[in-house]
């Protein structure tokens, strides 16, 4: 993650931000009145994609729910922090489907897979972040440490390669082995 050197800015001025052509092609994040710049690598593309297409397969056969990536949540009355969590999922499908802007709640489960250039607390203010917003369940996943912390309202919990990540209550029968997570070559 690459912070931008500019002045602390509003929604107002971030939405003006976004629409200049030299950003239409960058994924952008307000945090707390300050541009971040999100900088992805293959790897996390590749382990965000696995975790949308886990949760994907647990909504067509739940019938339940709503998963994307990289959507961008805002609240109308924070003005300075339009998040954009790796992977959202939200367990009301009937909500209307945002086509311009930002959604105004934020998911029942926020996923951030760590770029090299993300810093563990950086993650864990996000994770806190979320939660303060009403989101239910956060995973912070760790590629070089092949693990997962989960992290809910009152509870922590890590999962490594051998260890078995379950929905809880937020999905219920929901469960995938770490380790595939992190399958990087289809071949294996």
């Amino acid at each position: 993650m690459t912070l931008k050197t500019h002045p602390l800015m509003t929604l107002e001025s971030f939405e003006a931000f976004l629409t200049l052509p030299e950003n239409r092609d960058k994924q952008w994040e307000l945090i707390d009145g300050r541009i971040v710049e999100k900088v992805p690598t293959e790897e996390h593309g590749l382990i965000a994609g696995n975790i949308l297409f886990l949760l994907k397969l647990y909504v067509r056969e739940h019938k339940q729910g709503r998963v994307g990536i990289e959507i961008r949540h805002q609240r109308p009355q924070d003005s300075v922090n339009s998040r954009q969590p790796d992977v959202s999922y939200y367990i009301d499908h009937t909500r209307a489907v945002v086509t311009k802007g930002a959604v105004s709640v934020y998911p029942d489960l926020a996923v951030e897979v760590k770029s090299p250039d993300d810093s563990y607390v950086a993650l864990q203010d996000k994770a806190h972040f979320y939660l303060a917003q009403g989101t239910r369940m956060v995973w912070l996943v760790y590629p070089s440490k092949q693990a997962i912390e989960v992290l809910t309202a009152d509870d922590v919990q890590w999962f490594t390669r051998e260890d078995t990540l379950t929905g809880q209550d937020l999905l219920p029968g929901f469960s995938v082995l770490v380790a595939e997570i992190f399958q990087l070559d289809p071949s294996q």
